[in-house]
């Protein structure tokens, strides 16, 4: 490597190294505790700045020097954690009682100026030229979309200069809105607009109080700082210039008035379902990014609906992602205010995805007296309460959440070791149906069942492990759970069934792995249990129709460094290459990521694909794949361009 490149990533890996120090700093702000009006403020600024730790670990520049503008992409984020982490300082511990309301507006505005800079410093980073997986863009494109919309929620729109001016403009000086272009418009700051279409324009004139600042207490600057978040943008604008002083008197004390009667607390926006506008209790994400209430986006699916209800945009897939982060910062909001959380099920009503009550008392009478033959001697008494609880949970949900009300999820996990065959295939499927209600998930793991799981996946009937597959993969779609599962030893059981189960049984071990895999502490697991042979008999063996999974599964690997040297080892590449060539257009973009993760920044895979003849296929596939394959397959023919250029310069 030339001299200049050198210094070149050095600075890059410094910048990098400073960034991670940010991220941790920010993080030590918060552990204390915020305080104040901006307390909700701060919190979601640190819990997105927190996300994006794992996107600064992967932040490795490529030795080549082809990319310029990474070292400015990197600068631009710098700056913005930068602005960040002094904001979080001034605001999170302001004092409302001796703050002006100046203040308070101005460190609005610095919140809406350093989430619009952290939301375009993160988009202007050149993912492709560095080493960024796919679940770590995923979630940075999540952290992206909260920006965007807490950016919007703040204010108007703003340019990179009037951001970046702002950011910098410390915060016991006036920002000038005739210097700076912008105007104060009722209790918040905008830069200056025009809309010929409506025949609004604004000047850049304050309208800001001049003179002495007034203090408020707590409860009067949280309620002042909600009406400046909630205002809406559009009336703002239209706003006079000019008001009258009997007219200004007249709506401060019809406001003092109302604030007096305000006894209830305003729910935050986020925590109400989008489409029932109701407090959410099981908040899980869509494919879009957008929110929901689980009953109410699954009512929505179930309708025939395959578009999100708030953009439009069509859902990628259907797959409903729990909201851990939001769920907790609810349950907090609702302790904060001594408010009782919202239940499905209310003094023997069950609240319906309408909004309305049913009562369900004979129900919870009825499944009490199932629940209790489950401990029953007669083992024909015992399988036939099983086998009734089994039906009433694959049924709906309701059943599900008062099987679980009943009690009885551990005593269908202490039935997983029954000898009898038929109540054990029953009892593993019944926590299967169960599992798929999100809170049931937690009683599942606190009842001890992951053992007793594993046990009945090596040694159950077929279509018992089958079910044991399922429910793994089910309880593994809560992040905690991926850590639990991964040490029971149930990635080895997998595996197994992986290579000698039934078709059904494979498609299911096949997804349990993907989604343990994600974890990074379960990749070494998987390749020490022996994932990367199954996986290549997976797509050589022409009788099998899992050549998909076995992909999608080699693309969350391909990125670990002892499942990279497994996967090379298995000469796997020229199976890749050919799946290229000839595979379906899934294939071949899977194939192409696989490819590109195994030959960064590793000379020898690149020169294995050149000599393999990997170039032709490549080029047809960054001109007519998909989307994502032509990334990929463009990439990987850069990087084979640049080691082509080294191998000539030496």
């Amino acid at each position: 490597m030339a001299g200049g490149d050198t210094v070149v990533v050095a600075g890059r890996a410094a910048t990098v190294q400073s960034l991670l120090r940010l991220i941790q700093d920010v993080g030590r702000i918060s552990v204390g505790g915020f305080v104040g009006p901006f307390k909700k403020d701060c919190t979601d600024l640190t819990r997105r700045i927190a996300l994006l730790s794992h996107l600064i670990d992967e932040l490795r520049p490529m030795n080549e020097s082809g990319s310029s503008n990474q070292g400015s992409c990197l600068n631009d984020l710098t700056v913005a954690l930068h602005a960040a982490k002094g904001l979080l300082l001034a605001a999170g511990g302001l004092d409302p009682a001796i703050s002006s309301d100046g203040a308070a507006k101005k460190i609005l505005f610095q919140f809406q100026c350093v989430t619009w800079k952290l939301e375009k410093a993160l988009g202007n980073l050149p993912y492709d030229h560095f080493d960024i997986s796919e679940e770590v863009q995923e979630q940075v494109d999540l952290v992206r979309s909260q920006l965007r919309r807490a950016a919007e929620k703040y204010g108007g729109a703003l340019t990179s200069n009037l951001a970046s001016r702002a950011i910098f403009q410390p915060l016991d000086k006036e920002i000038d809105p005739l210097q700076s272009g912008i105007r104060v418009i009722g209790s918040l700051q905008v830069e200056n607009v025009s809309n010929t279409d409506n025949g609004v324009k604004a000047k850049g004139e304050s309208i800001s109080k001049r003179g002495s600042s007034k203090g408020y207490g707590s409860d009067q600057m949280i309620q002042k700082l909600e009406k400046m978040r909630n205002s809406p943008a559009t009336s703002m604008v239209c706003e006079s210039n000019t008001v009258d002083a009997n007219r200004r008197d007249n709506s401060i004390t019809k406001s003092s008035q109302e604030d007096k009667k305000l006894d209830v607390p305003v729910i935050p926006d986020d925590f109400l379902c989008p489409i029932s506008l109701e407090l959410m209790r099981d908040p899980v994400i869509v494919s879009t990014g957008q929110t929901y209430e689980r009953s109410y986006i699954q009512r929505w699916i179930d309708c025939g609906n395959t578009t999100c209800p708030k953009t439009q945009q069509k859902l990628q897939h259907f797959t409903l992602t729990s909201n851990y982060v939001l769920r907790s910062l609810i349950t907090q909001w609702c302790t904060d205010h001594n408010i009782e959380q919202p239940t499905a099920l209310t003094n023997g009503r069950m609240k319906k995805s309408d909004g309305s009550f049913r009562e369900v008392r004979g129900d919870i009478v009825a499944i009490k007296a199932l629940v209790q033959k489950l401990s029953s001697r007669s083992i024909e008494e015992c399988r036939a309460a099983v086998t009734e609880l089994r039906s009433l949970s694959k049924r709906s949900t309701d059943n599900r959440i008062l099987i679980a009300e009943a009690g009885g999820i551990p005593v269908l996990v202490n039935l997983l070791t029954s000898k009898d065959s038929v109540t054990q295939e029953n009892a593993v499927t019944s926590i299967l149906n169960l599992s798929i209600y999100e809170h049931n998930k937690g009683l599942i793991m606190l009842a001890g069942a992951v053992p007793s799981i594993v046990q009945v996946l090596r040694a159950g009937s077929m279509e018992t492990r089958e079910n044991a597959a399922a429910t793994l993969f089910s309880l593994s779609l809560a992040d905690e759970n991926k850590i639990i599962i991964g040490a029971s030893g149930a990635i080895i059981a997998l595996v197994e069934l992986l290579e000698k189960g039934s078709t059904r049984a494979k498609k299911d071990a096949a997804t349990a792995l993907f989604n343990l895999c994600i974890y990074q502490g379960n990749k070494g697991r998987a390749v020490r249990a022996g994932i990367i042979t199954a996986l290549l008999k997976m797509l050589t063996d022409s009788s099998s129709c899992m050549v998909d999974e076995a992909l999608t599964i080699l693309s969350v690997l391909a990125g670990h460094h002892e499942a990279k040297v497994a996967i090379v080892k298995a000469s796997t590449i020229p199976v890749l290459i050919d799946l290229i060539r000839t595979g379906l257009p899934r294939n071949k973009e899977n194939a192409a990521a696989i490819l590109l993760s195994l030959c960064k920044r590793d000379s020898e895979n690149l020169a294995c694909i050149s000599r393999l003849g990997a170039v032709i296929p490549l080029t047809e596939l960054a001109k007519s794949g998909t989307d994502r394959a032509k990334r990929k397959a463009t990439s990987l023919l850069e990087h084979l361009r640049k080691s082509k250029q080294l191998q000539q310069v030496s």
